[in-house]
């Protein structure tokens, strides 16, 4: 996977949970009888990302960055298509453990992969420009969709991040030689 690769597609996904976080949060509020089943639910979230991330760490040395962020982008797409339907606290906690799962996956793999392909020199140049762009869009994602929300449904955002996330994939999918002769051709 190349720079180029890493930024594109997590510029990708970080764009498809901008767009989908606020709404998500109303969810969760809305199935929930209390304010504290809210915390419940964002605390087994970051529990379970905290509780993961050293098996993921040992595990990603032997399984490689592109195929966690694969599991990741695959992963949170079918999330994404699950969370408008769900109907029950419990339903959330369940999606809660799975997404801090697949959020410590992202996480590791995103550091691995901007550690390898940063030339050392120059590396807190790429690591500022890479974060420049992927915050970039995810501004971008959240003004745009507090303008276009009043023309969807809220699932209908869910099932857009989906795809999102799944284009994600196939950006990391693709091989650098195809990327790179893409780029050729386009000039």
């Amino acid at each position: 996977m190349t720079y180029k690769q890493l930024l594109h597609s997590q510029s990708l996904m970080i764009t498809a949970s901008s767009i989908v976080f606020p709404f998500y949060l109303l969810l969760l509020r809305n199935l929930g009888d209390s304010y504290s089943q809210f915390g419940l639910a964002y605390g087994i979230f970051a529990l379970t990302a905290a509780l993961s991330h050293p098996l993921i760490g040992s595990w990603s040395d032997r399984v490689g960055e592109k195929r966690l962020l694969l599991l990741y982008t695959f992963g949170m797409a079918v999330v994404m298509i699950v969370i408008p339907v769900l109907t029950t606290i419990t339903q959330v906690y369940i999606i809660q453990i799975i997404m801090g799962l697949l959020g410590a996956l992202q996480k590791t793999a995103e550091k691995i992969a901007l550690s390898r392909q940063t030339d050392h020199d120059h590396t807190g140049k790429q690591v500022g420009h890479y974060h420049l762009w992927t915050s970039i869009w995810a501004a971008l994602a959240v003004i745009a969709t507090g303008y276009i929300i009043d023309f969807l449904t809220i699932g209908s955002l869910f099932y857009i991040t989906s795809f999102m996330y799944v284009a994600a994939g196939v950006l990391i999918w693709q091989k650098p030689k195809t990327i790179e002769l893409e780029r050729h051709h386009s000039l």
